[in-house]
């Protein structure tokens, strides 16, 4: 069964952002997740509007998304709100 929990553990955690190399669960990236049964729906941002990785990110999350057992994946990118570091991340980062 796919739980919030397995996909945190096993995707988000898991994978990470190809120019910061953190993975996208400590960047805040994952605004939100749903599961129905093994329908999966995510929300996220990225780091920025212009992001070159994107599409890849997407399309690798939802790879390791039906491998944990998903039938149906959808991904929605949103910029509302912008992402923004958090005080943690600002000095993981040095900025």
């Amino acid at each position: 069964m796919i739980t919030k929990e397995i996909l945190i553990e096993e995707v988000f955690k898991k994978y990470e952002d190809p120019e910061l190399n953190i993975d996208v669960w400590t960047l805040g990236l994952i605004y939100e997740v749903k599961i129905e049964g093994k329908n999966v729906k995510v929300v996220l941002t990225f780091t920025s509007v212009m992001c070159p990785f994107g599409p890849q990110m997407v399309e690798d999350l939802k790879r390791m998304i039906f491998e944990q057992g998903a039938d149906a994946v959808s991904i929605e990118v949103t910029f509302t709100p912008p992402w923004t570091p958090s005080e943690e991340l600002r000095e993981m980062l040095g900025v």
